[in-house]
C-alpha cells in the first residue's frame, strides 16, 4: 500500500467515525429523517442515505447503501452510469432459459475514464465495474505508475456455461451465464504501456504492485474476486463477480 493509499484509508476511517457520531446525534435530537429528506438539507449527497448514488462522489460510509439501492433499481442504475459519463447502451433483456440470460442488459463501451471493448453485460456488473475503475484502478495507476488507465481489457462477461474448476466442469451454472461477472485480463495506460496479468503479475516492479492493488481493491465493489493467487484457471485474469458468498483471492 502506498503512502497516499494509506492516507486515504485513514481519512476514510476517521470520516466514517465522525459520520456515525453525527447520525446518532441527529437521531437522538429528533428530526433526523426530516433533515435528510429536506430539499435544502445541509447534508452532502454522498453522506445522505436518502440521495441516489453518484459514481464520481467521494466514498463514504453510506456509499455501499446507495450502491445497493442502485443495483436493485434499473432506472437508478442506468442513471448513475449516465451521470458518470459511462456509455451503456440499453438493449432488450436476453432470455434464454432459467439458467442463462441477461436482465437490465446493455452494451458497455466506456466507463468513467477508461474505454473498454464493447461487451454485452448487465447494468449491475457495469455499475460495480465503474465504481472499481473510478475509485480503485485510476488512483492506483497514478500512485504506482504515474499515469492513468486508458483502457480496461477484458475476456468477456456473458457466457451461457457451467462453472469451470481445477477439477473440471462443475454441475453448477457460472455467474457468466447471467452476466453477473466479467473477466479483466489487463490494462492499457495513457502513456502507451500495456499490462497483462499473465505477463506482469509476478514481475518485479511497480507494474505487479499496481495489479495486486487493483485486485485487492476490487473486493470493495464485487462480492467474489478471483485472480492468479486463486488457481491456474485465473492466472491470466481477474474474475469479478457481483453476487456470491464473499470471497477475495
Amino acid at each position: 500500500m502506498t503512502q497516499n493509499s494509506g492516507r486515504r484509508r485513514y481519512l476514510y476511517l476517521a470520516a466514517s467515525f465522525v459520520f456515525r457520531i453525527a447520525v446518532v446525534a441527529i437521531l437522538l435530537g429528533g428530526g433526523g429523517w426530516a433533515l435528510l429528506a429536506h430539499p435544502k438539507t445541509p447534508v452532502p449527497s454522498h453522506w445522505n442515505p436518502l440521495r441516489d448514488l453518484s459514481v464520481k462522489a467521494p466514498v463514504t460510509p453510506v456509499t455501499k447503501y446507495q450502491l445497493n439501492r442502485a443495483l436493485a433499481d434499473e432506472m437508478q442504475c442506468r442513471s448513475a452510469l449516465s451521470d458518470a459519463g459511462a456509455r451503456f447502451e440499453a438493449m432488450d433483456d436476453l432470455v434464454v432459459d432459467q439458467n442463462c440470460g441477461i436482465t437490465v442488459r446493455g452494451l458497455l463501451s466506456q466507463l468513467v475514464t477508461s474505454r473498454i471493448d464493447a461487451v454485452e453485460t448487465s447494468c449491475k456488473t457495469t455499475l460495480r465495474l465503474a465504481m472499481w475503475e473510478h475509485h480503485v484502478v485510476q488512483p492506483a495507476a497514478r500512485d504506482f505508475l504515474g499515469t492513468g488507465v486508458e483502457k480496461l481489457r477484458h475476456a468477456g462477461s456473458y457466457n451461457c456455461r457451467r462453472m469451470r474448476t481445477a477439477q473440471g466442469q462443475s454441475s453448477r451454472w457460472s455467474s457468466h451465464a447471467t452476466a453477473d461477472s466479467i473477466d479483466i485480463v489487463g490494462v492499457e495506460l495513457a502513456d502507451g504501456r500495456a499490462l497483462s496479468l499473465l505477463s506482469d503479475w509476478s514481475s518485479a516492479g511497480p507494474e505487479a504492485a499496481f495489479l495486486r492493488q487493483i485486485g485487492q481493491g476490487a473486493c470493495d465493489w464485487f462480492r467474489v474476486v478471483l485472480g492468479p493467487e486463486y488457481n491456474r484457471l485465473h492466472a491470466d485474469h481477474f474474475h469479478l463477480q457481483g453476487p456470491g458468498w464473499g470471497f477475495c483471492r
